[in-house]
């Protein structure tokens, strides 16, 4: 089948790593994408491979959508982007119409279970006739699940953490433990640099603000990195004792990592973002030490002096990742609820 898939990248690029990585897995599984994208431009390092099933198509202001194109089968609107108007009415006069999904953010709030798959008629304007459903990401039975290639967990077993550091030139010395770390500016930062170094750490710092904040401390030795590719960012998270993730894209697949791992949410100026922490760390049982270091790093609380409990997260991780692994995946889902097969 044949996909559109609009995306406007707001800031950080992970509207767009989570599309690429969808895009991605539709191809593996055989059908075609339209990608739309207002700015592909970390795509020349967030996607060095593209398959041929992908075609990306330019979505920046005033560049018009082609007037002769024919809608897809299925169109997905990422994370409430607004689809061109003269594309919605080209959708009203395909026959059959295509399925048109907004794809939702991810959050482990009660309200997603309540919305997921709800649809949207369209009674006036150029898509009358059509109707959206929303299609909410998420962690239980009740929610469209996770974005998950078939075949990552068997990856996942098979992956050589220490040989595929050390061919990088990242390899930890006798007694280090390996912290990777990817966040947005944090004013905590400082205070868990501290608390890392209480044990001989290697940090590997991702690009970004962070980049800018290290200096050297007894106990902690970090390596800046460049720009990783999709599969590679996911073989560091594979590699790493602990990971620091922000944003959706990294926390999805630190959670598949199995490893302990610590989320920077996207903060927001309402502080909204303090209710959905809340509402995962609830979600997902994460023990009470681990609960305290998280919201420390994102500024509810002070961070502790020390990364305690480090053993029952690293427990807790591997019981979380086989309880989501349970359930379906989010494109197995989505391929339900449309009737589509692969």
């Amino acid at each position: 089948m044949l996909w559109d898939l609009f995306c406007r990248v707001i800031d950080n690029h992970g509207d767009l790593g989570v599309c690429w990585r969808l895009a991605r897995d539709l191809a593996e599984r055989g059908h075609t994408v339209r990608l739309w994208v207002d700015d592909a431009s970390a795509l020349s390092w967030m996607a060095t491979r593209r398959p041929q099933a992908i075609e990306l198509r330019d979505w920046r202001e005033g560049h018009a959508v082609d007037v002769n194109l024919q809608p897809g089968d299925v169109v997905i609107e990422a994370f409430g982007c607004e689809l061109p108007t003269a594309f919605v009415a080209r959708m009203a006069a395909r026959t059959p119409p295509p399925r048109w999904i907004n794809l939702e953010y991810l959050s482990a709030e009660d309200y997603v279970e309540r919305s997921h798959g709800l649809a949207s008629p369209q009674f006036s304007g150029p898509g009358a006739g059509l109707s959206k459903h929303f299609y909410f990401p998420g962690f239980t039975p009740r929610t469209g699940g996770l974005l998950r290639e078939r075949d990552l967990l068997q990856r996942i077993a098979a992956f050589n953490g220490p040989a595929w550091l050390a061919q990088r030139g990242w390899a930890p010395r006798p007694g280090e433990r390996v912290v990777s770390l990817f966040a947005y500016a944090n004013p905590a930062l400082p205070a868990l640099l501290d608390a890392l170094a209480e044990h001989p750490t290697l940090l590997l710092v991702c690009p970004g603000p962070a980049q800018a904040q290290l200096h050297p401390k007894p106990g902690l030795r970090s390596i800046a990195l460049p720009y990783l590719p999709q599969p590679d960012y996911d073989h560091l998270l594979w590699a790493c004792d602990i990971n620091l993730v922000r944003g959706e894209d990294s926390f999805v697949r630190a959670q598949w990592a199995g490893k302990p791992f610590i989320w920077q949410i996207y903060p927001q100026h309402d502080d909204a973002h303090h209710a959905k922490l809340e509402a995962f760390m609830a979600r997902a049982q994460l023990p009470k030490a681990w609960c305290q270091i998280w919201r420390g790093w994102n500024g509810l609380a002070a961070l502790p002096d020390r990364l305690t409990g480090l053993r029952e997260a690293a427990e807790h991780a591997v019981g979380w990742r086989t309880q989501l692994a349970s359930q379906p995946d989010l494109l197995d889902q989505l391929q339900g609820l449309l009737g589509v097969s692969s």
